[in-house]
């Protein structure tokens, strides 16, 4: 059974990425392009062209899992202006699985506690 609860760090890699790659092509930018390793508490997603579309690599400590999620209608809201592996918290990830951009400027941030009185 896929568990997916340790993952803690989840990585978009921004721009495109080339969705014909399989697992040992998507591991290989992972360690290549960005100097990473594929650990239990990172998820990786990738993109290509279509927006409608996303793969997702993680390592589960005994082997590789490969992800590919097409929605059946809209798109993802997918980070394309660098060539960069962008860190998402949870909540990001979130939104960007339910369509939203992964920075909602609008959205409430925790804040620091106040005296009531």
């Amino acid at each position: 059974m896929i568990d997916l609860s340790s993952v803690r760090n989840y990585y978009v890699a921004c721009g495109y990425t080339d969705l014909r790659r399989g697992i040992d092509g998507l591991a290989a930018i992972v360690m290549a392009q960005y100097s990473m390793e594929l650990r239990e508490d990172s998820l990786f997603l990738f993109c290509g062209r279509r927006t409608d579309r996303i793969k997702a690599l993680y390592w589960s400590g005994d082997g590789y899992i490969l992800i590919y999620k097409r929605l059946s209608n809209g798109a993802f809201q997918w980070p394309r202006n660098t060539e960069e592996l962008k860190h998402l918290d949870a909540q990001s990830f979130r939104w960007l699985m339910e369509g939203l951009k992964i920075e909602q400027p609008k959205a409430i941030r925790k804040g620091k506690q106040k005296d009531v009185f």
